[in-house]
C-alpha cells in the first residue's frame, strides 16, 4: 500500500512545541522566578554560617566551663557542649551542601540550583521592609526621643501610609494610644518605661 507523507509533517512531529520544550526543563522557570527575588542560596548561607558561629561559641564557652565528668557529676558544660557539637554538625552540613551546589550551580533534584530556586519573592520582600525599616527605626529613635513620641510618629506613620486614613483620625489615635499607654503604665502600675527630652521637659 503506497501511502505519502506530507511535506514538513515528520518535521512536526519531531519538533517539540515551545510548550513541551519548556516542560521538560523545569530549570526556565525555577529561573525565571529566581529573578524576580532572592534567591535560596544567600539565606542558606548565611542562616548555616550564623549557626556555625553559635555552636562554636557554645562549645569555646562550655569547654571554658567544664564539659567532663566529676566525681559528683556532669560538670556545667557537659550538655552544652554535646548541644554545640550537634548544632555545629548540622549547620556545616547545611553549609557544605549550598556550597557543593554553588559550585556545581545544580543539585540532584531535577537540576534546580539553590540560585534558580526563589527564597522570596520581590512583592513578598517589599511587604517585609514595608514593616521592618519603620520597626527597625521606631526602636533606633526610642533611645533618643522615648518611647511615647515614637509610637506617636509610627502609629500615624502606619494609618496614613497602609491605612490611607485622614489626618484627624491618624492623630487621634496616634496620640490617643500613648496617652493611654502613658496612664496605665505610669500612673495606675508605676511602671516607667522609656522617656526623651520632651517628657523630661514637661516634668515627667
Amino acid at each position: 500500500m503506497n501511502t505519502t507523507t506530507l511535506p514538513g509533517t515528520a518535521a512536526l512531529h519531531d519538533t517539540p512545541s515551545a510548550f513541551e520544550a519548556d516542560e521538560g526543563h523545569p530549570a526556565h522557570t525555577a529561573e525565571a522566578s529566581a529573578s524576580k527575588g532572592v534567591s535560596e542560596l544567600g539565606p542558606e548561607l548565611g542562616v548555616a554560617g550564623f549557626l556555625m558561629l553559635l555552636g562554636a561559641l557554645v562549645v569555646f564557652d562550655s569547654i571554658r566551663l567544664g564539659a567532663g565528668w566529676a566525681d559528683d557529676g556532669p560538670q556545667s558544660g557537659y550538655f552544652p557542649f554535646y548541644i554545640g557539637l550537634m548544632l555545629l554538625a548540622s549547620s556545616g552540613v547545611v553549609l557544605f551542601k549550598a556550597l557543593a551546589c554553588w559550585m556545581n550551580r545544580a543539585t540532584a533534584d531535577g537540576g534546580t540550583s539553590l540560585l534558580n530556586r526563589t527564597f522570596v519573592g520581590r512583592d513578598e520582600l517589599q511587604l517585609v521592609m514595608a514593616m521592618l525599616v519603620p520597626a527597625t527605626l521606631y526602636v533606633v529613635a526610642m533611645g533618643f526621643v522615648g518611647l511615647y513620641v515614637s509610637s506617636v510618629v509610627l502609629i500615624a506613620w502606619f494609618m496614613r501610609r497602609h491605612g490611607r486614613f485622614g489626618w484627624p483620625l491618624s492623630a487621634m489615635v496616634s496620640i490617643g494610644v500613648p496617652l493611654t499607654v502613658f496612664v496605665v503604665f505610669e500612673r495606675w502600675f508605676l511602671v516607667p518605661l522609656p522617656k526623651g527630652p520632651i517628657e523630661a521637659m514637661l516634668g515627667f
